[in-house]
C-alpha cells in the first residue's frame, strides 16, 4: 500500500500526530546521527509553518517542515525518512509536494553534506561553504525559480 501524504499547519495536527512526526525526527537525528540538539525550537507552532509527512500503515515514514522565515523566503527543514522506509523515494515524493506548495517563492536549506546532489536534482545550489553541525557537514543550500 503506498504511503499517504498530509499537509497541514500546526493547528491542525492532533496530539498523537504531532507525537509521532517528533519521534521520528527524534529517533533518526538525536537517536540514529547522536545529534543531541534542541528539537523542540519553537518553529513547528509558528503561522507560517506547513508540516508535510508520509504516512503508512499508521505511522509516518517520512516527513518535512517548511517554515515562513522572516525576509518572506521558505526554509525547508528537518527533512527526515526512518530508517525501515528509505530507498522507496520517500524523500523525493515530500520534495516535490514541497516545491508545489512553496511555488514560485525563493527557498532555502541547510543540506547534511552528502546530500547535496540530491537537493541538487530539485534545483538547490551551495551559496556558502561548507560547515560543521552537530559534528555533521551540512551545505547551505538556495533555490530560486525563473
Amino acid at each position: 500500500m503506498p504511503a499517504t501524504l498530509h499537509v497541514a499547519p500546526f493547528a491542525d495536527l492532533d496530539a498523537r500526530t504531532l507525537h509521532d512526526l517528533i519521534r521520528l525526527r527524534v529517533d533518526v537525528f538525536v537517536v540514529e546521527q547522536k545529534c543531541p540538539y534542541p528539537e523542540l525550537d519553537g518553529r513547528d507552532v509558528e503561522p507560517g509553518t506547513r508540516h508535510l509527512w508520509l504516512e503508512q500503515d499508521g505511522a509516518p515514514v517520512a516527513y518535512l517542515r517548511i517554515l515562513a522565515d522572516p525576509d518572506g523566503v521558505e526554509r525547508i527543514g528537518r527533512v527526515v525518512v526512518a530508517a525501515s522506509a528509505r530507498g522507496d523515494g520517500h524523500a523525493g515524493r515530500l520534495m516535490t509536494e514541497a516545491l508545489a506548495v512553496i511555488g514560485e517563492r525563493t527557498s532555502v536549506l541547510e543540506a547534511q553534506a552528502h546530500l547535496a546532489g540530491f537537493y541538487a536534482r530539485y534545483g538547490y545550489s551551495p551559496t556558502g561553504p561548507e560547515y560543521l553541525e552537530d559534528g555533521i557537514p551540512h551545505l547551505p543550500m538556495r533555490r530560486t525559480p525563473a
